[in-house]
């Protein structure tokens, strides 16, 4: 059975902001290049059977401050984007909750954007892939909302528990088994 590696990316200005991110394509801060190279040296990517990133370039770049280089490089794979945002995109929870008092995103999603299904359904498919692999280990590198789901999709738990899943960035989560079922290992563990 296949151990999962879970690496939200380092910081970036709207992370930091707590504004929702997912299509526009922001660079990492130089604390988020901080955290991203401080995962160098905590993880061996020869370890690791499946290298995936999401397509974003916060998350490919923190790959490969990691140290996931070369052969080592992720495999890109759009699944693992960010939950789309529509157009709650560059909003934080607190504008969107003046306009919109009561939403939440595990239950409502996001107009223009995706629901929570949706999301669900691609992050499956990447569960799907990892627990197919037949590799030991693999690794994914992505975004705060969108590794939230595929914990859950991992667990066989409801989204509507997201928000009781905080991720930081560039933290080193490992989702797993226990006596053959499905198991969070680690969460959200800093590095440095």
């Amino acid at each position: 059975m296949t151990d999962l590696y879970v690496i939200r990316h380092g910081e970036t200005e709207w992370s930091r902001d707590g504004r929702h991110t997912s299509i526009t394509d922001l660079p990492l801060t130089d604390e988020g290049r901080r955290q991203a190279s401080a995962l160098n040296g905590h993880l061996d990517p020869s370890s690791f059977g499946l290298i995936l990133a999401s397509p974003r370039e916060r998350s490919r770049e923190t790959a490969r401050l990691a140290g996931f280089t070369g052969d080592d490089e992720p495999v890109v794979d759009p699944e693992l984007a960010e939950w789309n945002y529509g157009e709650y995109e560059g909003l934080t929870s607190e504008q969107i909750e003046e306009f919109n008092p009561g939403w939440m995103l595990w239950r409502d999603g996001c107009p223009g954007g995706e629901s929570p299904e949706q999301v669900a359904d691609r992050l499956t498919r990447v569960v799907d892939k990892v627990r197919a692999s037949g590799v030991d280990r693999a690794i994914v590198f992505a975004h705060g909302h969108s590794l939230r789901v595929l914990t859950l999709c991992w667990l066989g738990v409801s989204l509507i528990r997201g928000d009781h899943f905080p991720l930081h960035t560039a933290t080193i989560s490992i989702l797993g088994w226990e006596k053959g079922k499905p198991a969070l290992q680690q969460w959200n563990a800093p590095v440095g």
